[in-house]
Formats: structure tokens, sequence, C-alpha cells
């Protein structure tokens, strides 16, 4: 199933740094499959993973000459979501930026959504 819209926007620097994996790993054109878990201190937990099938109820989109899956029930979710990646000096990483999150944990990668709570855990 291919997208009208976009689900999900990657910025250009976070795609480069995902094709930078997909090279070290081997995974040179795989699809990035951007997902939902539950758990987590807020309920609910990002994923992000290389994969090679696509399957009929995943959304798909290319941007940046990166392929992106998301699954048809995790795309609500994830609508409007903005993933970038930023370096600094004490490192780099992926951040975020959900609209539909109404809440977080302090580490950044646990939320919540109004319609969708998950199922939280204790964290450490």
């Amino acid at each position: 199933m291919t997208s009208e819209k976009k689900v999900i926007e990657l910025t250009e620097a976070a795609s480069f740094r995902v094709k930078e994996m997909q090279q070290h790993n081997e995974e040179e054109g795989s699809f990035l499959r951007v997902a939902v878990h539950g758990g987590g201190c807020s309920g609910l937990s990002y994923g992000m993973n290389f994969d090679n099938i696509q399957k009929d109820d995943d959304y798909v989109d290319e941007q940046h000459g990166l392929k992106i899956l998301v699954s048809r029930e995790d795309a609500p979710i994830l609508m409007g979501t903005k993933i970038d990646y930023k370096q600094s000096l004490m490192g780099g990483g992926f951040t975020i930026d959900n609209p539909n999150a109404i809440a977080s944990c302090g580490c950044g990668t646990s939320f919540r959504t109004a319609k969708v709570e998950g199922t939280p855990e204790v964290c450490d």
C-alpha cells in the first residue's frame, strides 16, 4: 500500500545516517521500518530497524533515496512524526518529534498519545 501523504518525515541528516548504518551492516537496499511497540515508562516506544519484506498493509514512502515502511496499525500514532539526526561533541543520535505524543518520559524514547496509552513499565 503506497501512502498518498507522508506518515513520517525523515530529514536529510537522518537519511544519511541510516544509509551509513545500512552500509556498515550490509543492509543496502533494505527498507527502514519505523514502528511503535508497547512498553517503556509512558506505555509506547519507538522502533527502527532494517526490513527486507514489505507487507500488504504497509505504507511505503521514499525520502532522500531511502525506502520507509510503516504498518497500517502504527500509522495513526506516527502521523506527522519528524525523525532527525543530531551530532554533537558528546556523540550523536536520532531525535523523534511526534505531534501525537501527549506525554513522554525523561529518557525521550517512551510516550503515549491521547488515544493509545500502551502498556507502561517500571523504568530503572
